[in-house]
Parts: C-alpha cells; sequence; structure tokens
C-alpha cells in the first residue's frame, strides 16, 4: 500500500461503516452488523475499493483493546465475584461441546479415524477451532444495549476469557500429542502466573490511579495513563505470558474499574473507538473475506461446520448457564452472547496450517464462521432484550 493510499481507505471504511452502522440502527439492529456488513462490500467481496493491509490490521487490533478495555472499566468486581465460578462451568463447556461436535463433524464427513492417525489429529484440530470465542462483537452490542454491567453481561465476558485460557491450554495440549517438543506444564505455568501477577500488581496500580483519581480528579491526564497501562498489559500478556492480549487489555479495565472516575475514562475511550479504531475494526472482519475466491469443493462441509458452530456454543454454554440457576431467556443470552467466533478462530486455524495437521481449504470455513456469528449474534441478542417478556436475571 503506497504511504498515502492509508488515508483514502481511512476515509472509505469509516465513512461506509457509519452509514451502514445508521442503516442498520434504523431497521432495529446493531449498528456493528452495518459496519461488519459495511466492509464485506467495501473489501474484495464486492466492490474492491479497500484492501487489508498490515497497517489496518494494526488499527483494527488497537480497536480490540480499547472494545476490552472499556469492558473492564464497566465490570462491577462484585459481580465478577458472583459470576467466577459459574462462568467457569460456562466456559468449560463452551471449550467441551463444540471440541467434541466439531472432531465428529470432521469424522462424519471424512470417516473415523483411530487414535493418533493423521485423520484424527485433522478432525481435532476443527473441533479446536469452534472452542474459541471472540467475544468483541458481543461486548459492543451489550455496550450499545446498555447491557454490558449487567449480571448476564458480566457473566458472559467473564465466561469469554476464561474460555480464552481453556482454549490455549487446550490447544497447547493437542499440538503436545502431535509435537511432543511443546511443553505444556509450560504453559499452565504461565497463564497461572499471569493472574497471579495481575492480582498483585493490579492491587498496587489500583492504589497510585486512587491516589492520582484524588489528587488530579476528572482530568485528563487519568485516563491517558490508563490507556498505557491498558496497552502495557496487553503486551506482557502476549509477550510474557502466552495469553491472549485481549485478556491483559480486559484485567486493566477491571483493575480501574472500583475508581471515582472509571466512568470519565470510559467515556474517553469510547470517543477513540467510535471515532476510528472501532469502525476500522468490525470493518476488516468483511475486508478480510473475499467470498468470490473461497473453495466450492467444501461449501457443503463449511454449512454445516457453521451450523454446528453456532449450536454447540448455545447448547454448551446456554446449557451450562441454565443447570447455574439463569432463568428465562437469560441463559440463552449467554449461550448466544457466546457463539462469536473471530481472530482466535483464524489463530488456531493457522496454527494447524502451520504444523501441516490441516490444508487451507478450511480456511473457508472458518471465514464463513466469522462472518455469520458476527452477523447473527448482534441480532439475536437485540431481539432477547427486546423482547418484553425476558425473564429477570439471575441473582
Amino acid at each position: 500500500m503506497e504511504k498515502y493510499e492509508v488515508f483514502r481507505s481511512l476515509a472509505i471504511i469509516i465513512i461506509a461503516a457509519k452509514f451502514f452502522g445508521l442503516c442498520a440502527r434504523k431497521l432495529k439492529a446493531p449498528q456493528v452488523v452495518g459496519e461488519i456488513v459495511a466492509g464485506l462490500l467495501v473489501g474484495p467481496s464486492v466492490l474492491g475499493l479497500v484492501g487489508y493491509s498490515d497497517f489496518l490490521g494494526y488499527m483494527a487490533e488497537i480497536g480490540v483493546m480499547l472494545l476490552m478495555f472499556t469492558a473492564g472499566l464497566e465490570t462491577r468486581i462484585s459481580d465478577l465475584r458472583k459470576t467466577g465460578l459459574k462462568a467457569l462451568l460456562i466456559a468449560c463447556s463452551g471449550v467441551f461441546i463444540p471440541l467434541v461436535g466439531g472432531t465428529l463433524l470432521y469424522m462424519s464427513f471424512y470417516g473415523f479415524a483411530p487414535w493418533g492417525d493423521d485423520e484424527f489429529y485433522k478432525a481435532l484440530f476443527v473441533g479446536l477451532i469452534l472452542t474459541a470465542t471472540s467475544v468483541s462483537i458481543t461486548v459492543q452490542t451489550l455496550k450499545e444495549l446498555g447491557k454490558i454491567s449487567e449480571f448476564v453481561g458480566t457473566t458472559i465476558v467473564s465466561a469469554a476469557i476464561i474460555d480464552d485460557v481453556i482454549g490455549i491450554f487446550v490447544l497447547t495440549i493437542v499440538i503436545g500429542m502431535k509435537d511432543p517438543t511443546q511443553d505444556i506444564g509450560k504453559t499452565f505455568l504461565m497463564s497461572g502466573l499471569f493472574f497471579a501477577a495481575s492480582l498483585v500488581f493490579g492491587y498496587l496500580f489500583y492504589r497510585v490511579f486512587k491516589v492520582i483519581d484524588k489528587k488530579w480528579p476528572h482530568t485528563r491526564r487519568i485516563p491517558i495513563i490508563g490507556l498505557a497501562l491498558c496497552f502495557a498489559m496487553s503486551y506482557c500478556a502476549q509477550k510474557y505470558f502466552g495469553v491472549a492480549d485481549i485478556t491483559g487489555a480486559y484485567v486493566a479495565g477491571v483493575i480501574l474499574s472500583s475508581l471515582d472516575d472509571s466512568t470519565y475514562i470510559s467515556r474517553k475511550m469510547d470517543v477513540n473507538s467510535y471515532m476510528i479504531f472501532g469502525p476500522v475494526f468490525f470493518a476488516s472482519i468483511g475486508l478480510q473475506t473475499d467470498i468470490k475466491s473461497v473453495d466450492t469443493s467444501i461449501l457443503l462441509f463449511s454449512a454445516c461446520f457453521v451450523i454446528v458452530g453456532l449450536i454447540a456454543k448455545i447448547i454448551g454454554c446456554g446449557g451450562v448457564a441454565r443447570l447455574c440457576g439463569f432463568k428465562g431467556k437469560d441463559a440463552l443470552k449467554i449461550g448466544v452472547g457466546m457463539m462469536t467466533r473471530g481472530e482466535v478462530a483464524l489463530i488456531v486455524a493457522q496454527r494447524a496450517l502451520s504444523i501441516g495437521a490441516l490444508s487451507g481449504a478450511y480456511f473457508t470455513s472458518v471465514i464463513f464462521l466469522i462472518v455469520v456469528s458476527s452477523i447473527l449474534t448482534p441480532i439475536i441478542l437485540k431481539i432477547l432484550y427486546t423482547d418484553k417478556a425476558a425473564a429477570p436475571e439471575a441473582a
């Protein structure tokens, strides 16, 4: 991409994303759906006006960080404590059911293979792709609906964070089964150390910010330093502990969520996210999709892959949420909120490709799942939350 081409691309993305976002809102759908559709339209699938680049990828990544940081800021610590065990159970089921469902789906199409066979590992990696949850779209939808800080919203975000960690463990275990040089124990240890370090240093950061907040209340230096903490924790989580960077961003938000000025920080973050980084992130989902170049020989498998991927999360997460005491439609909200897939699914697919466990043809299935889940999830959540007959949330 030429040096100044990026400005043209950003202008097209921002105008298209906001226009289709407003159209979606007029149609009673969340704006995020319109922004994803905008990416599909201006990207290689339809008009070809904008191509995906490393620069846009970096901006999209910042958009995810801001979104998760804001979600953390709007999380109540008391609710997080309440959702702890429930979120863990929901996340475990949300990994196990899709893993089994994806594995059985592959074997149903290509034959059942014995343990240790190459075809068995291919089936296992297909299941692994389905375990990943991308909560960023759900978070944005819940923010639009004003439900992010409610008990169900907090449970979804907590479960998705735990889901990420469990997914990393499972991925490492499966790779270790195929490649014995991988150190599974180290992965468990480093993830545990990250959360232990977050507790210790998180408390220290909170005390420092509390002093700053008291001395200079409601000043811009507070959100600026908070943003620095967000990026620093994202970097440390991924670089030194092998935990997803979005987890670090969310934890940074949770650390600052009890400050008197947490709402002020969140509002300042929203300005950046709403103006540029958010639209670029959601449009980038469409920009990375080229429908014209998909492998048509795998379309039937892809359709079944999408169906199994969506239903497995609803059954796995929503079913356990029901068993955990969530009444009425609240359990369904959790199941639907957990069914979005995104960059994590692509990372797992790329890892499988790099070690020869899957061929590039299966990226078609992954892309379809990401696009369909990204569009359907906010629409279904909007319907569930606007249903006047919805049951009250679990206490």
